[in-house]
């Protein structure tokens, strides 16, 4: 009986694989080949932001004096577009960073500038200045995409490092009410914190998204990542590449999506069960496109050109995305008729686009190095050796206390830790550490070599750390 169950899960495996398309198959195959992914890596790049004081956290530390004012490094990934130094990510990778440094995929760093970005679209281009020869990506058709379409991504998840997850197409257009113009590919490649910013490839190594956001109960991935798309991406950063914004179009209206309860309101006639395609006007801006070519609030805007929008979302994209100076057929609803109306679509307003697009900025906060950098030492007696559970015999100068928003907290010195060594010198007391330190400074160093015994240790053992004793 067993071995008859065996014998049918077999064949129906067999089945199952035999049915599957041969282009589904032949995809497959694909990414089973290390060839394809390991001459990819090279596109891919991993990236540090490291964010200083925004201006509330400098008046909150002025007002209260107890804020937390420390720096954050905050860790992404990207691709490079351009073999001339251009590198495409997510905005909210770098926003606030004071500096921005890109990792390439054989451990080589530099530092990278913002050359353009777009906040409502999360989009930002960095460029690198180097000698090394850069490889960049291919764009894919994101538009081809169907659900079930085989991807894998590629990035930095949790800071770890360069990494590869595989999955598929799970939803298209989806809507997770980031921007007004959502429409991202949802996939169950592995994309966790760290990831946003890097590729989703198709299975011809060809970038069809850019790996964006998570939904998830956790911090950690639960299958449900989501990716602007390619044609979208591509859009941003070659405007951004080409005039340093985004330059989108404007008509100078605001529209809703027309629901079925609104449609029925204005007497829109619709076929039994069907939904309304359209999207009604709420505001049109006096001296605007949308004016100028009569337009007016309650109107139903059904078609772009020859294209039927889908929702609204998809209609402020084509308008964005169209060039300043076109013009572009609307198709519109009134209550009463349909009719057919021309509209020159104009740049958008700079200064009000500057105000939708201002950034993110911070200042660079240097931790605070107090002359005996923030740390309360003790010499090592039997009875701190019980209170902090050190063995019998330790030696050394024990840390009682580390000062908050110093930098030898920052690296990690902390309450119960040992000092053994400073430099090459060892320490039995708090005045020679002291000393090794004044030292080091008198050396115009601005880092000491500590041998720290951890209270807390990953491995067993001391551990040597640099711990910043003067600026510079």
């Amino acid at each position: 009986m067993r071995i008859e169950r065996c014998r049918a899960l077999l064949v129906g495996l067999v089945l199952a694989v035999a049915s599957v398309p041969a282009a589904l198959a032949d995809d497959m195959m694909m990414m089973s080949r290390p060839g394809l992914i390991s001459g990819l890596l090279p596109t891919v790049v991993n990236i540090t932001s490291d964010i200083g004081q925004s201006e509330t956290a400098a008046m909150d530390v002025a007002a209260k004096g107890d804020a937390d004012a420390r720096p954050r490094t905050l860790t992404g990934s990207g691709f490079i577009i351009d073999p001339a130094g251009y590198i495409a990510t997510n905005y909210h990778v770098v926003a606030g960073a004071y500096r921005i440094i890109v990792m390439f995929s054989d451990g080589e760093t530099a530092p990278a500038s913002l050359a353009g970005y777009s906040r409502p679209c999360d989009i930002a281009l960095l460029k690198v200045t180097t000698n090394r020869t850069l490889a960049a990506i291919r764009w894919g058709d994101s538009d081809a995409l169907q659900i079930g379409d085989p991807v894998f991504a590629v990035g930095n998840p949790l800071g770890l490092g360069l990494s590869v997850s595989g999955g598929i197409v799970s939803a298209l257009n989806r809507n997770i009410m980031d921007t007004p113009y959502d429409h991202f590919i949802q996939t169950d490649a592995a994309i966790n914190h760290g990831n946003s910013g890097g590729p989703l490839f198709n299975m011809k190594g060809e970038v069809i998204g850019v790996d964006t956001a998570i939904i998830s109960p956790t911090t950690g991935s639960a299958g449900l990542g989501f990716a602007i798309p390619a044609g979208s991406a591509r859009l941003v950063v070659d405007r951004l590449k080409q005039y340093g914004w985004l330059r989108p179009g404007w008509l100078g209206l605001k529209v809703d999506q027309l629901t079925p309860e609104i449609a029925d309101a204005l007497g829109m006639k619709l076929p039994e069960g069907a939904q309304p395609q359209g999207s009604i006007i709420s505001k049109v801006f006096e001296n605007g496109p949308a004016a100028e070519a009569g337009l007016r609030v309650g109107d139903v805007i059904l078609r772009f050109d020859d294209h039927k929008p889908s929702d609204t979302r998809e209609l402020l994209r084509d308008i964005v995305a169209a060039q300043p100076g076109q013009t572009v057929k609307l198709t519109v609803w009134r209550p009463g008729h349909e009719f057919v109306v021309k509209a020159t679509i104009i740049e958008w307003p700079k200064q009000q686009w500057d105000r939708l697009n201002a950034p993110i900025e911070s200042a660079p906060v240097a931790p605070a190095i107090p002359p005996n950098l923030g740390l309360s030492l003790a010499e090592v007696t039997d009875e701190l050796r019980a209170k902090y559970g050190l063995e019998p015999g330790q030696t050394g100068v024990l840390v009682a206390g580390v000062m908050a928003n110093t930098d030898a907290a920052d690296r990690g010195l902390a309450t119960g830790d040992v000092i053994l060594r400073v430099q090459d010198q060892p320490v039995a007391s708090p005045q020679a550490v002291q000393a090794a330190i004044d030292a080091v400074r008198e050396q115009k160093r601005p880092f000491a070599a500590m041998l720290v015994l951890p209270k807390v240790q990953q491995l067993p053992g001391p551990k040597w750390m640099a711990v910043r004793v003067a600026s510079g």
